[in-house]
């Protein structure tokens, strides 16, 4: 992991894993996409990436931690939303062709790269996940999740005597809730008020009385008379959300310009003295523009207000030098990476925790992606019960 990661999303996992159920998972058959040709490195590296995690700051005893392909599910969930999936959604997200255009020396023309999005949104869908913590480069991704779920509720959420069944669980929320949770459904569906929609979604959310298949009817009988079975997750973006990379770019280990998570301080400190700057700063008394300088962007999320306003005046000015402007930067990454570097001792002395705290997730996520499944096939007409 890089350091683009951690404001992309690692740093949104921390927070959330007090507040939440969690689940965060490595996406080892995600990194065949782009590593079909050299598999080697996959198991290293998904080793090292959980550590990586664990240095962040993320905490096995709040949040469920495991690897995508010891769920089999995921795969399976995967093939039946293909089924059903038009090729023109796969097609139109943009990190698809950003991709194809940035890793030339690749050859991406695999239906595995085509259909990636597709596998990732399998990966969130099958946990009726609410929210989906990831940089804004993914937001397209998770609003083609959205209409992937919505598709497959239309297609197969039909339940014989649904209605009568969504009656029965209004019931259920005792005689003043079920009496708002009506109001609610029909100025959504008759006066189309948004807000009426989510008040009620969020009074469910807190029925905790409810079975998760009648809290399930409820969902999709504010919506309209279909089960839902799948959830419309939402994205959910940090502050910093993306983090640029030594060159300008977005920070990505395929573009080369990343540091990280847990990278060596004289690796750390030997980058960013040689980012590159304004091009006009070609001497030392030549003034320069910070909104053309790529080191300015990494101020914009490290350093304060006063550091800032040094950088803007020393740089249009000439009375600081690039050296002298990347310094602060320097010492805020290093101090930000310190205790991550501590953290990561404990497993990295002993590679058996982390493969204990793998072993305990996978059995939790599966048994949570089978229930999934179930409703799944059944929709689909293959539970064969």
């Amino acid at each position: 992991m890089h350091l683009g990661h951690f404001h992309g999303a690692l740093k949104n996992w921390i927070k959330m894993q007090s507040e939440q159920p969690c689940l965060f998972f490595v996406a080892d058959w995600h990194a065949l996409t782009t590593h079909y040709d050299d598999p080697g490195i996959i198991e290293r590296s998904t080793w090292e990436m959980l550590v990586d995690w664990l240095a962040a700051g993320v905490d096995p005893s709040q949040a469920t931690l495991f690897i995508q392909s010891r769920v089999p599910e995921h795969a399976e969930l995967h093939l039946l939303l293909s089924m059903a999936t038009p090729l023109g959604w796969l097609e139109r997200v943009p990190t698809y062709k950003d991709q194809i255009d940035n890793l030339s020396n690749k050859d991406l023309a695999t239906y595995g790269f085509l259909g990636y999005p597709l596998l990732q949104a399998a990966d969130v869908l099958i946990y009726r996940a609410s929210e989906v913590p990831v940089g804004d480069d993914q937001v397209p991704h998770i609003e083609m999740m959205r209409e992937i779920a919505r598709r497959f509720n239309h297609l197969y959420g039909k339940e014989r005597g649904f209605e009568e069944k969504a009656m029965e669980a209004v019931k259920k929320l005792g005689t003043k809730r079920a009496r708002l949770y009506m109001e609610l459904r029909t100025e959504y569906q008759q006066e189309g008020k948004d807000d009426a929609l989510e008040q009620a979604q969020a009074m469910l959310n807190d029925a905790h009385s409810l079975s998760m298949i009648d809290r399930e009817r409820l969902f999709g009988y504010l919506e309209g008379s279909r089960k839902l079975i799948l959830v419309e997750p939402q994205a959910k973006l940090t502050v910093a959300s993306r983090l640029p990379g030594l060159d300008g770019r977005k920070m990505s280990k395929s573009y080369g310009n990343a540091i990280g998570l847990r990278e060596d301080k004289d690796s750390v400190v030997k980058k960013i003295r040689t980012m590159p700057t304004d091009p006009a700063r070609i001497r030392r008394t030549d003034p320069g523009d910070p909104r053309k300088c790529p080191v300015w962007q990494l101020h914009e999320v490290y350093s304060d207000e006063p550091t800032r306003d040094w950088v803007v005046k020393g740089c249009t000015t000439a009375g600081i030098g690039c050296l002298e402007c990347k310094q602060p930067v320097i010492d805020a990454i290093i101090k930000e990476q310190e205790p991550m570097h501590e953290r990561a001792q404990q497993y990295l002395d002993d590679p058996s925790l982390v493969r204990a705290i793998v072993a305990d997730g996978c059995d939790a996520a599966r048994k949570l992606a089978q229930e999934t499944m179930r409703d799944v096939r059944e929709a689909m007409g293959l539970a064969y019960s």
